[in-house]
């Protein structure tokens, strides 16, 4: 019991930083159609600007600024990129934010090189805020959650229940209509890609200093939220949440439970004594498998239910 409950506090902590850097691109996929292929790369960003500023003003100070840098760079790629390769298609948008993946990640290591940076957790919250079942649960874990949490609220009241929230739905599939009655679309599309961007700045925050701070962090969790918002479903905020946590849970029950496979394959006729693959497949583990299985969730969703969990338009 003690290793499922750090087992499902882990899960439930990884899943929420996952919710952060997936609801950035959810809303920006629900309002413009936008498969931002760069969007782990704001991430990134987020993690590399809060290890600077900290290393000045502390990690309060990073918590605030370097979203809002992130997002300012957001905004102007929207406006200065995305704005004028849009009248070309979805298929040029995805070649220009796959191509600006790549060039953020060399102008990172010009910057800070290839190795990892040593962005720490801060010392005011690296100490067990509780102990449970002989589980020490770390104040700056808990710390993520709360915010993770705050922020899905917050943008779920935000979309939902504002007038804001409407005219940013409305602005997607009724633009032309939207601008007549006096809003300007290009501005707010280029407000929502640059909040979308400094969402992904906060995951790179919270997230930098536990996971690592390093140039391959965007192409270790781009793939990822891809698969979030397509199981959860293109747009919803409520089906990226769901999936997020469902991810973080059961890949690490997965890792921590390291449950063999061995019985199964021996049903299936393969013996103690096999060889090459055969007995590469008796030692499989599920925990040698855990990376694997947000992929094989995305074929099955892709093949029972192409448009997600809580989606309302198909992939």
């Amino acid at each position: 019991m003690e290793v499922f409950l750090f087992s499902l506090f882990n899960g439930v902590q990884y899943g929420l930083l996952l919710f952060m850097l997936s609801s950035g691109l959810t809303l920006i996929f629900s309002m413009m159609g936008v498969l931002n292929f760069a969007h782990a790369s704001f991430y990134m960003l987020g993690a590399y600007f809060a290890f600077q500023i900290s290393q000045f003003y502390g990690f309060w100070a990073a918590l605030v600024v370097a979203p809002v840098i992130a997002g300012v760079v957001g905004a102007v790629v929207e406006r200065y990129g995305l704005r004028v390769v849009h009248r070309y298609g979805h298929v040029a948008e995805l070649l220009f934010t796959f191509g600006l993946a790549y060039v953020m990640e060399e102008v990172i290591q010009m910057i800070w090189g290839k190795a990892p940076v040593a962005y720490r957790i801060p010392e005011s919250m690296s100490f067990p805020l509780f102990n449970w079942q002989g589980l020490d649960y770390s104040a700056y874990r808990i710390f993520m959650v709360v915010i993770s949490i705050v922020i899905f609220l917050a943008l779920y009241a935000l979309l939902t229940h504002t007038r804001v929230g409407v005219i940013i739905r409305a602005s997607l599939t009724y633009p032309e209509i939207v601008g007549s009655l006096g809003h300007n679309v290009p501005l707010i599309f280029m407000l929502v890609f640059g909040v979308g961007s400094g969402l992904a700045g906060i995951a790179g925050v919270l997230g930098g200093n536990i996971l690592g701070t390093d140039p391959a962090m965007a192409l270790q969790l781009g793939p990822i939220v891809f698969v979030v918002i397509v199981i959860g479903g293109l747009g919803s905020l409520w089906g990226a949440f769901i999936a997020s946590l469902f991810i973080g849970v059961i890949t690490n029950i997965f890792i921590s439970y390291d449950f063999s496979f061995k019985g199964f394959f021996l049903l299936l006729g393969i013996q103690d004594e096999a060889e090459g693959v055969a007995a590469d497949l008796l030692n499989l583990t599920s925990g040698s498998i855990s990376p694997v299985i947000p992929y094989l969730l995305l074929v099955l969703i892709l093949i029972t239910r192409p448009r997600g969990l809580f989606g309302t338009r198909d992939v």
